[in-house]
């Protein structure tokens, strides 16, 4: 089979479309035939090694996990022993699994859910992980709460302004001038153009501060929060050259003073489960999440489907098909 596939760190020129061996599904395991798989910040972060410190546990010449690609939709083509009957051979899934930009794709059948009805394979494949982000990080959110969204316009971000309107949430979305629109007809009731006007200093207080892409100071991110409020910390940023600690910086500073606040300090960790799939499955059948596409690439041209994902500031989704 196909796949993308790196062997050291460094730009988009380091991977290679390479033939590969199919693999084999172990018990417990379905074997998906991928026909849509999305970009994720996630894919230059590893492609990278960026920033340095993530190395630690990353691979520190090169990635353990050669065949980037973090989520995929597509059909069950085999299935190990012990996968029960919730799966069959023929259904179309999504899911979020590292090694997808690829024909095909093993995955734990705990980690598989059935492919919304009514979305294409390309619009299922940018749910999983970048849905499974914005779920996680505003799953406690409440109705009438007023929650804050930096990074509104991105894959993840979008994607968070209509979970958070599904919750009844008033919201308020940061964004650059040319993402106001989009980020308005996702739901958001206030959208703050960044290029023109600074969040941090309008004196406006919020329950919820979902923080996606880590260019503001922990002193910032606090002072815009209600003095019970909750900042969550889910990393971001785009390539700017290799640094030694990028997000990491906010991240560790949360959990440094997590226990000394009134306010919540929380990193986020969007484990991938069954149960957040199917959460993303059920707002998207109801119609409450759109996922987005602002461009798909074919197999071949992934590594330039990367490059703008973290050079470019893509708007939405950018998705690979197979």
């Amino acid at each position: 089979m196909r796949a993308i596939v790196q062997d050291r760190y460094g730009s988009a020129d380091v991977l290679e479309l390479r033939e590969v061996d199919r693999p084999v599904p172990a018990p417990g395991e379905v074997l998906v035939r991928v026909r849509a798989a999305s970009v994720n910040a996630a894919d230059w972060h590893m492609m990278r090694g960026d920033p340095y410190f993530a190395r630690l546990f990353l691979g520190l010449t090169g990635p353990r996990s050669r065949i980037r690609g973090m989520d995929f939709a597509g059909v069950i083509e085999a299935a190990g022993p012990g996968v029960g009957g919730l799966l069959q051979v023929g259904d179309e899934v999504f899911g979020e699994v590292e090694g997808s930009f690829a024909e095909y794709v093993r995955v734990p059948a705990h980690l598989v859910q059935h492919k919304p009805s009514n979305l294409t394979f390309e619009q299922a494949a940018a749910l999983p992980l970048a849905g499974n982000t914005a779920w996680t990080g505003l799953r406690e959110l409440r109705a009438g709460q007023r929650v804050l969204i930096n990074g509104a316009s991105g894959g993840v971000g979008l994607l968070a302004v209509q979970i958070a309107k599904a919750r009844k949430a008033f919201v308020t979305g940061v964004c650059s001038t040319r993402n106001v629109e989009q980020v308005r007809s996702s739901g958001a009731d206030v959208v703050v153009d960044y290029t023109s006007d600074d969040f941090t200093r309008g004196g406006e207080r919020y329950d919820v501060v979902l923080d996606l892409v880590g260019n503001r100071t922990m002193a910032e991110l606090r002072s815009v929060l209600t003095p019970d409020g909750v900042l969550v910390l889910s990393g971001g940023g785009s390539f700017t050259g290799g640094v030694l600690f990028g997000p990491y910086r906010l991240i560790i500073q949360g959990k440094l003073l997590g226990s000394f606040t009134r306010q919540r300090l929380v990193v986020l960790e969007a484990k991938p489960s069954r149960e957040s799939l199917t959460a993303l499955r059920d707002l998207a059948e109801s119609g409450q999440l759109v996922p987005v596409i602002e461009r798909t690439y074919p197999l071949t041209d992934a590594p330039d489907a990367i490059r703008h994902v973290e050079s470019e500031h893509a708007r939405a989704k950018v998705v690979v098909t197979t």
